[in-house]
């Protein structure tokens, strides 16, 4: 029997078959709304309220150290080894669990040891009646143990898109278009990219986006425009890490600092915040002042317009340009900063992302404290 569940967007999705596929669910990937949304739909789907006493046993997968982690993998296949007590269908869920992954818990010998021994069990030995479902936000993919789960079961990976790669918006906008097409609403485009770049890839936070912009629309307007998606979406983690990019791209030095202690307090790394936010800003400003200085493609307030101006260029002019995963150039970004990079000379661009290259070293290499780092960085990036 499989579960049936829905599949949320994902950066990808693998599913492997085989004789036990049909009895063993696992679902991993780092983003865990959706991941756990799907496991327990597949868990509800398999278990009824009479069953769930003894045709069901659910384990906690969350462990603190090694010794712990042994304990959860050594009762996980105990689980699984024990026939139901009244005969029929048993339903084992391994829920949460960190213990397959990629830190020094899960590196740890006796766990992997644990771990082998739990894939052997489930690829060879695991009973028709017996169905095995993992929950794993975290998991080290190249592992034993993950392959053998990839061959022996049904896997379903919800990865959130990458903020540091190019073309991570497509991925977003892709999931906000069907979500927005569930309850009749359109978004205009300059709307869409700005709701990508304000909630990021929290897709529990774009659904409730989402819901909020459904109820605010009457149900004779259902175009959402750019003012609705400033009016009415909240400000995210991601949204932070997006106005740290405008303050900077508006040389506004004291609301640059105030997000950057404001990441930093919220727990995001030094360096996260530099090649998520600072990085991809300082590009798409030297992107755009190139564009500029070379082509002549001046900031326009018509996003059409600047789009038709960049499609009329060669190949050769736009090989360097971020592209979406279609191939297509990734405009909206550089428009934004199109009509910011005026506060900023072309060598100043280059400088700068050279010192955000000295940044980089620093906080990788250097003892000194990783706020002071970024915030020389900012202030050197925006000195006059």
């Amino acid at each position: 029997m499989f579960c049936e569940s829905k599949w949320v967007v994902v950066t990808k999705k693998k599913s492997a078959q085989s004789k036990s596929s049909s009895n063993i669910h696992a679902y991993v990937g780092t983003d865990e709304a959706s991941l756990k949304e799907a496991a327990l739909k597949c868990f509800n789907s398999l278990v009824s309220e009479e069953d769930a006493e003894f045709g069901a046993e659910v384990i906690d997968g969350v462990a603190e150290n090694a010794e712990s982690a042994v304990k959860v993998i050594t009762q996980t296949l105990g689980a699984l080894q024990t026939l139901p007590f009244f005969g029929g269908q048993k339903v084992v869920w391994l829920k949460n669990a960190n213990v397959f992954a990629d830190t020094q818990t899960g590196k740890s010998t006796s766990v992997i040891d644990a771990s082998e021994a739990l894939a052997q069990f489930i690829s060879n030995d695991l009973p028709n009646d017996i169905i095995f479902i993992l929950s794993a936000p975290s998991i080290d993919k190249r592992r034993s143990f993950y392959k053998k789960l990839v061959k022996s079961g049904n896997v379903e990976v919800f990865d959130k898109p990458d903020m540091s790669r190019d073309g991570w918006q497509d991925q977003v906008k892709s999931h906000v278009r069907k979500l927005a097409n569930t309850k009749d609403l359109k978004f205009e485009e300059d709307a869409l990219e700005h709701f990508v770049m304000l909630s990021g890839t929290d897709f529990a936070q774009i659904n409730n986006e989402i819901e909020k912009i459904d109820l605010f629309l009457s149900r004779d307007e259902r175009v959402v425009t750019l003012n609705h998606v400033l009016n009415q979406v909240a400000l995210t983690r991601s949204g932070v890490v997006f106005e740290l990019g405008n303050s900077i791209a508006k040389k506004d030095l004291s609301s640059a600092l105030r997000n950057i202690d404001h990441l930093l307090y919220q727990g995001e790394s030094a360096i996260g915040i530099l090649l998520a936010a600072i990085v991809p800003t300082i590009r798409r400003l030297l992107i755009a002042k190139h564009l500029a200085v070379k082509h002549g493609i001046q900031a326009s307030r018509n996003y059409r317009s600047y789009e038709s101006s960049l499609s009329r260029l060669g190949e050769e002019e736009t090989s360097h340009l971020p592209r979406k995963k279609d191939g297509g150039l990734s405009v909206y970004p550089i428009f934004l900063a199109a009509s910011e990079c005026r506060n900023f000379s072309l060598s100043k661009l280059q400088e700068s992302l050279s010192e955000c290259l000295r940044a980089n070293r620093a906080l990788v290499t250097s003892a000194l404290d990783h706020r002071v780092i970024l915030e020389r960085l900012v202030i050197r990036v925006l000195a006059t």
